[in-house]
């Protein structure tokens, strides 16, 4: 499976056969544009569409061509081009969704596997019907950066519980992004971790125990 990741929560996946874009932002705000500056996301088709909620570095579908099946931050259960999308109602925030708003985890198959993407989960762990919706999962991307959603431990606590083959952390610091925290204490977690040198890398080892995927930051 090819992973890349464009900054923040955006990636596109492949297995050869299809193609998943998760989150992509696109026409960024001026007034955020100092505090964002990942390169814009060239535009490229997908088979599926994943927007996990409604906030601008999240919800670009204009860089996706062509007319892919779109979840658009809707909980619920979806036959796609790649199998079921499973759509998990979670919250932006830890005040219930009062303060940011709701966010949908999205579990999907694909190359044989079950990813799953949290999108910009803000609350503290996850639910027990939340974890019963989301199930067994091969790949997990799961922010880290604190702020409007988990910070390393809460984050560490997720994937302990997950038990991923692969977790790829998302949604922190970098040097286009400074109103996170940085990566560093998410990985020191961890003792089997992968430094990609660019942000796209191609996954193929699915054995042993939970391993992070971290992506150089697109420039």
């Amino acid at each position: 499976m090819r992973i890349r990741w464009y900054g923040q929560s955006a990636y596109t996946l492949s297995d050869g056969e299809h193609t998943v874009t998760i989150d992509p932002f696109a026409g960024m705000p001026d007034s955020l544009r100092e505090r964002f500056r990942y390169p814009d996301i060239p535009a490229h088709s997908a088979d599926l569409l994943l927007i996990t909620h409604e906030h601008a570095d999240h919800n670009g579908a204009d860089v996706v061509t062509g007319d892919p099946h779109t979840v658009r931050a809707t909980a619920g259960r979806f036959d796609t081009p790649v199998g079921t999308v499973t759509g998990v109602a979670s919250e932006h925030d830890d005040q219930a969704g009062t303060s940011r708003g709701p966010n949908t985890i999205f579990v999907f198959p694909l190359d044989g596997r079950t990813v799953c993407h949290f999108g910009d989960f803000g609350q503290p762990a996850l639910r027990p019907e939340q974890r019963a919706a989301i199930g067994e999962v091969d790949l997990l991307f799961i922010p880290i950066g604190g702020g409007p959603t988990l910070d390393d431990a809460q984050a560490a606590a997720v994937v302990a519980e997950l038990r991923p083959s692969w977790v790829v952390p998302m949604h922190y610091r970098t040097p286009a992004i400074d109103f996170l925290e940085p990566a560093d204490a998410f990985l020191a977690r961890f003792d089997r971790t992968t430094h990609a040198p660019e942000p796209e890398y191609e996954l193929t080892d699915w054995n042993g125990a939970t391993a992070v995927l971290h992506l150089a930051p697109p420039a």
